[in-house]
């Protein structure tokens, strides 16, 4: 596989007290399997689909006070995370956990940027990241949810070159990300009448999935929570969810699309 150029989205994982709850949630919702716990990585496992690396889901590390909150951390690629990372400084950003080899299978860090919006970057070794996009329960798209767009637009197009487009359409504030060869990365205004003060910024990850509506009905009846939707849009059919264990995330029926793709410019 070549390399993603930096910026391109290129795995997605999150930390779950209870993992087999996690894996239990995911496998029904999405269809995912996984694999054997990486005891060397703090029994980090991988999810499956078709046989396919799409995800992973790791246990807090020993030692915390209180349990961390679950979520969903998106990475980007890069061809240098020490490099990265400094540019993430210059930019105003935060690095939340330093640049460190993970074995052979690549090198990693994590990142905050000047809103809040947490990150990961990820520098392929054998790992080279997703085996599968775009496919029933694989990643398909994610979007910057942030309360201040502009800290957000000025960090992210400074660090990884993205060139930004606005949505032509006054009920929201909405732009995508991209590096000349299609959208990669969606930003997202929080606004105050949708989003209540105590939730941050965030990277909202979306799932595809055949039927959306069968997919929230086995979210919930799982322990799942609604946000919003099912609704419609010329991107496909979607709904925001919260798993059982807080964790935010999206699923998507992107061939069932409703009405014309909106401008950009």
């Amino acid at each position: 596989m070549a390399a993603r150029p930096e910026g391109t989205p290129v795995w997605t994982d999150a930390m779950f007290t209870d993992t087999e709850g996690a894996k239990t949630f995911y496998a029904d919702v999405l269809g995912w399997s996984f694999g054997e716990e990486s005891t060397e990585f703090g029994n980090y496992t991988q999810a499956y689909k078709n046989g396919k690396a799409v995800a992973a889901v790791v246990p807090p590390m020993p030692g915390g006070d209180t349990p961390p909150q679950s979520a969903w951390c998106l990475y980007l690629a890069s061809d240098d995370v020490t490099a990265t990372a400094g540019r993430i400084r210059a930019a105003g950003g935060t690095v939340l956990m330093e640049p460190m080899k993970v074995g052979e299978f690549g090198s990693m860090c994590l990142a905050q940027d000047p809103a809040g919006v947490v990150f990961g970057l990820w520098q392929g070794g054998v790992h080279e990241g997703f085996e599968l996009e775009g496919e029933s329960g694989s990643y398909v798209w994610a979007e910057v949810f942030t309360r201040e767009p502009e800290k957000s637009d000025a960090f992210f197009t400074s660090v990884f070159g993205y060139a930004a487009k606005k949505m032509t359409d006054d009920t929201m504030d909405f732009k995508v990300f991209d590096l000349g060869a299609g959208p990669l990365l969606g930003r997202m205004r929080m606004t105050p009448e949708d989003f209540p003060p105590e939730v941050p910024s965030y990277v909202q990850v979306y799932f595809a999935v055949d039927n959306c509506d069968l997919a929230v009905t086995a979210a919930e009846a799982l322990g799942g929570r609604k946000v919003f939707g099912p609704m419609d849009s010329p991107f496909g059919r979607f709904a925001a969810l919260l798993d059982p264990q807080g964790a935010a995330f999206a699923v998507i029926d992107v061939r069932t699309t409703v009405g014309e793709m909106p401008p950009m410019e």
